[in-house]
């Protein structure tokens, strides 16, 4: 059950040059029923779009500036330092949020002392009918790839059982402050995906549980910052699918891993990439290769 008194929650949000969505989540946590939170808004190094709206319209919100582009978990961490909460909530700015979603991911975090991480269940903005992520299951060691259980299914209660799954999502988790003084933040050499997946990985292996809630929903936009096929996201999606086997994969299955990227994914992305004459994306999709030859 709840505790009496309620646990303070730092909530933050990183914004780049994005700041009519950004503004779009903070309205919405202005209305939210929990009552003891901070919240920080980390603006990334926002080349056009300054955050002075952002001051001006929540002056009761910690604005902190960064003067460079730190991707997804270093613009996070610069928050981290500062947070005072029993538990951080990493929230995506192209969420908006009911004004209950709160108290049940609060209550499932605190429920017990192994459970180090939660998220709720996550709709489509644009289909709010439908499903994003209701769990996630395990990486596969070959493909380092998984799947966010529940995706882009309606909503017909199918997905109403909390439970300990994999890993928790990026658009929205809860995590203890003690979880995070223990393991430490996000690695923020991945700048972009795969992050909390690694930082999932690292949180389980010291004994930590990790929980989808139901009781809590919110509303993604997804991929407002990176779009859906950018050159951007293919870069970092590469390069940190092969990042990630190198930090949490060994002997076997790294091997494994590696003759299943080099002998099949990579010739079949290449040859889909011809096919499709998406030559900047594969151009992207290369360089993210050999990234990690040089790392």
């Amino acid at each position: 059950m709840m505790r009496k008194k309620q646990p303070l929650i730092s909530i933050i949000t990183v914004n780049y040059n994005e700041p009519e969505v950004t503004i779009d989540l903070l309205n919405s946590l202005r209305k939210i029923t929990y009552s003891n939170f901070e919240v920080f808004v980390v603006d990334n190094g926002s080349p056009t779009k300054n955050s002075d709206r952002i001051r001006d319209e929540f002056p009761e919100y910690n604005l902190i500036i960064s003067k460079e582009n730190l991707g997804f978990a270093g613009g996070n961490n610069l928050a981290v330092k500062e947070a005072i909460g029993e538990a951080l909530l990493f929230i995506n700015n192209d969420v908006e949020v009911p004004e209950d979603f709160l108290e049940p991911l609060v209550e499932r975090l605190f429920s017990d002392k192994k459970i180090g991480m939660a998220s709720p269940k996550i709709k489509f903005h644009h289909t709010p009918t439908h499903i994003q992520y209701a769990g996630s299951t395990q990486i596969n060691p070959f493909t380092i790839r998984n799947k966010t259980i529940g995706y882009n299914e309606k909503d017909i209660g199918q997905y109403d059982d909390a439970k300990i799954t994999n890993y928790a999502h990026g658009a929205g988790m809860l995590v203890k402050k003690l979880v995070i003084d223990k393991v430490g933040p996000m690695e923020d050499s991945f700048f972009l995906y795969y992050e909390e997946v690694d930082w999932c990985e690292r949180i389980k292996k010291e004994g930590y549980t990790i929980w989808y809630e139901p009781k809590s929903s919110i509303y993604h936009k997804e991929s407002v910052s990176t779009g859906k096929n950018s050159p951007l996201k293919t870069y970092y999606l590469t390069r940190n699918r092969l990042y990630y086997a190198k930090r949490n994969l060994s002997g076997t299955k790294y091997f494994f891993s590696a003759v299943f990227f080099y002998l099949i994914a990579l010739p079949k992305n290449t040859l889909v990439f011809i096919k499709n004459g998406e030559y900047e994306l594969m151009k992207s999709f290369y360089k993210g290769v050999m990234w990690n030859f040089s790392h």
